[in-house]
């Protein structure tokens, strides 16, 4: 079958490991299903395995990708929860010890496939597994926000961030984003958040703080927090070892939470919530999987803004 892989790994040029070519069919497995990919969307974890993060080279060639929705063994529209646990109890994304999605098929546990709601396409929720479901996770499960609450999201223009601002508007809360680039301001703003320049203050204090840029924000973060107020955390893009006040900390009872992921269920509860809202993931661009490599190489530019998903029919 036809499929996008790192065949080595190259830190200065990460596309210069990238193979699109035949691989191996998936290996039928007990308990495990088959699914015909329709659409997947690539993620930056995606470079970061070019680069040989996460990988070895006795695991080459790997098929890349995380993300995909596509048909099921029974023939249901299906999408791929991407988290899979190892034979030591470990669980690890597809791609970095199982194959990827960027492939026709690709084989998963059985319990990772999601019923897709007829209400999303397959480009729309291929996007769905990795940034939206941690964004999503982050804002409820250890956000815990109410409708009437505030939300801060650093660094907005990021996927994680991006989906934040556009899942905690349809909570119904009032969200305040930061970003230093005043194009990434316009844009978000566009999608109903306040936009800030970074380290700005805001209007009023907030319940949540959606925390994916680590050392740069943090502190504006901390500052940002009403009290009680949760701090959750899944990257760290500035570096991870921000200062912390511990003052502030325990006088006014934050709460800084990590998190990364979400469960089967969490994100089946995300896609019912964007069948009910209408809110659909922003989509940068359309490529046809017969013109893989250019989609690759769109996400290395960095000029994206949203998500760059492959259409396995084209």
């Amino acid at each position: 079958m036809r499929a996008a892989f790192a065949s080595s790994f190259n830190d200065a040029d990460p596309l210069a490991g990238l193979t699109v070519g035949d691989a191996p069919e998936p290996a039928p497995l007990d308990g495990w299903a088959v699914v015909d990919v329709r659409a997947s969307a690539l993620n930056h974890h995606d470079l970061w395995s070019l680069r040989g993060v996460g990988l070895r080279e006795d695991q080459l060639p790997m098929i890349l990708g995380c993300d995909a929705a596509g048909i099921g063994p029974d023939g249901a529209e299906v999408v791929v929860y991407p988290v899979v646990f190892t034979e030591k109890g470990d669980f690890s994304i597809l791609s970095e010890h199982y194959q990827g999605t960027v492939a026709e098929r690709v084989t998963v546990p059985a319990y990772n496939l999601v019923p897709k709601p007829a209400e999303l396409t397959f480009a729309e929720a291929a996007c769905l597994p990795t940034a939206w479901l941690t964004a999503y996770r982050m804002l409820t499960t250890k956000g815990r926000l109410e409708a009437d609450g505030a939300v801060l999201v650093q660094g907005a223009g990021g996927g994680v961030a991006t989906a934040a601002v556009l899942l905690a508007r349809a909570l119904g809360a009032r969200v305040y984003a930061t970003s230093r680039d005043a194009e990434k301001r316009d844009r978000i703003a566009a999608l109903g958040a306040t936009a800030l320049d970074s380290g700005a203050r805001l209007p009023e204090r907030v319940d949540v703080v959606i925390e994916t840029v680590g050392e740069a924000t943090f502190e504006h973060s901390t500052k940002c927090a009403k009290p009680g107020a949760r701090i959750v955390v899944s990257g760290a893009t500035s570096g991870h070892l921000p200062k912390v006040n511990l003052r502030r900390l325990f006088a006014l009872q934050l709460e800084i939470l990590g998190t990364s992921m979400g469960t089967p269920d969490e994100l089946a509860d995300l896609m019912a919530l964007l069948a009910k809202t209408g809110v659909r993931p922003i989509i940068d661009s359309v490529i046809p999987f017969s013109d893989v490599r250019s989609a690759f190489e769109k996400l290395h530019s960095g000029d994206v803004f949203g998500k760059v998903v492959l259409d396995h029919t084209a």
